[in-house]
């Protein structure tokens, strides 16, 4: 077992030294910046994709300081030691990817009141100085012998980073004119007008004209130049929102305060609606701390408990707004509880006949394997541990779950436990349709128009089947 012990004041003499080695890498100027709130642009640089994270190596000055004071905690004198004072003076900076020595040497002993005073410094591989100063500190009397802490695993990646680039990659196309259904409360109205003020979408405020107004006033939100369609109440605003795709007139559709099912009603209509072949579906994306990759789950809004044909549309659907936004080839796991097929679970029965269309084109793009646990879809040490051989499992970007409540859990475990950031669309009608919750904030609404854009100028070449 490892154990840290200390030098009690009686077992220190003048001269006695003591040292670390650290490689300064870039988490560690992240991780240093998180929390200590020191953001100089210096050393912290906006990159092209990965936000504002390092792109340039410059460690902060007192990031050396705190390896002085872990050689005092843990070394000389070690546990139980009491940092009194400290002096600093910084000769050069540090570099990601230098080698540090951090050196203390005892130069100064008063018994009477167990205070020691220590040189400091820091130098690098060719041996120049980059820190030097003093510290005093009050020096432990007894024995302390520890066990090592085992400290916590940080990932460190910029929330939202993704999305952020997704964001930009949308700016490049034209506004995506959309119908922004019953847009009556703060939250709604706010956020289609941040969509468009991100250059996502040109809004139509489809809804009680009286109404939509008083939400901006008491919002502190400014109409001037928004097209508004008025409607009595949010059963005919969804109708005329539907009507106007017809028209011409809007080319998405975004969900304002009113239910979802008022909102589907109206898109589903057999006479009037938005109805493809395919089914409709709903797909979260996903940007979870620490994947290397966008994750996409579906369906969780939608279809409670999806048949074969539901199936084979939810997972058409989810690979076609993967590849939309970039990804080249999507991998899609079918999630059950188990890996194996077996009558027991008709998930895994669904799962195998997915795959099974999937190998006779019947779902075209990607590849498609299960059924898969949840931890074999995303785990690579899970799948090497059970054995599992497929180019799905472990690498998973698309997530398609049995049905409506395992969806949502997973999806709302991934945004309220792990910190991922969400944005939503439904596809499979004319036009893709941004289901924002109640709860979701101003950037995933943004996002969430993000995805509705790029998807729609992508299927502008490739078109969903129309009924009839």
């Amino acid at each position: 077992m490892d154990l840290i012990e200390n030098r009690t004041l009686d077992e220190i003499a003048v001269g006695d030294r003591a040292e670390i080695e650290r490689v300064l890498t870039q988490p560690d100027i992240a991780l240093f910046a998180t929390v200590s709130a020191d953001i100089n642009p210096s050393t912290l640089v906006d990159g092209e994709e990965e936000g504002p994270e390092l792109t340039q190596g410059i460690a902060h000055g007192m990031w050396a300081g705190t390896l002085i004071s872990a050689v005092l905690a843990t070394r000389l004198p070690g546990p139980g030691t009491v940092h009194l004072g400290q002096t600093l003076t910084f000769h050069r900076p540090v570099n990601v990817g230098d080698r540090i020595v951090v050196r203390v040497e005892v130069t100064g002993i008063d018994k009477a009141t167990g205070r020691i005073t220590l040189d400091c410094t820091c130098v690098n591989a060719e041996g120049e100085t980059i820190v030097s100063g003093q510290a005093e500190v009050q020096a432990p009397r007894t024995r302390i012998r520890r066990r090592i802490a085992r400290m916590p695993v940080s990932h460190l990646k910029a929330p939202g980073v993704r999305f952020g680039a997704l964001v930009e990659r949308a700016r490049a196309l034209d506004p995506l004119l959309t119908a922004i259904v019953h847009p009556c409360d703060a939250l709604s109205l706010g956020g289609a007008l941040a969509a468009r003020d991100e250059g996502m979408i040109t809004p139509v405020l489809v809804g009680p004209t009286a109404k939509i107004e008083a939400a901006a006033d008491a919002a502190g939100l400014d109409l001037a130049g928004l097209d508004i369609v008025d409607a009595p109440h949010s059963h005919a605003a969804a109708e005329v929102a539907v009507a106007l795709v017809h028209e011409g007139r809007a080319g998405a559709l975004m969900k304002g305060k009113l239910h979802t099912d008022e909102l589907l009603m109206a898109v589903l209509d057999k006479t009037k609606g938005l109805r493809t072949e395919r089914r409709l579906s709903h797909v979260f994306a996903l940007d979870v701390p620490g994947q290397d990759r966008t994750l996409f789950v579906t369906d969780a809004a939608i279809n409670i408990s999806p048949d074969l044909e539901a199936l084979k549309d939810i997972v058409q659907n989810a690979i076609d707004l993967a590849i939309a936004i970039g990804v080249e080839v999507p991998l899609v796991a079918l999630l059950s509880a188990v890996e194996t097929v077996t009558g027991k679970l008709p998930s895994t029965l669904l799962a195998a006949a997915i795959c099974k269309m999937h190998d006779r084109g019947q779902i075209t793009g990607g590849k498609v394997d299960g059924p898969l646990a949840f931890d074999n879809a995303i785990s690579p040490a899970a799948v090497a541990a059970k054995g599992i051989v497929s180019d799905v499992a472990g690498h998973a970007d698309i997530l398609v779950t049995p049905n409506l409540e395992s969806g949502n859990m997973i999806a709302k475990q991934l945004i309220h436990l792990a910190g991922a950031s969400s944005a939503g669309i439904a596809l499979g009608a004319r036009v893709p349709i941004m289901l924002t919750s109640r709860s979701d904030t101003v950037d995933a609404r943004i996002v969430s128009a993000a995805l509705a854009k790029v998807f729609y100028h992508w299927r502008r070449l490739r078109p969903l089947g129309l009924p009839g």
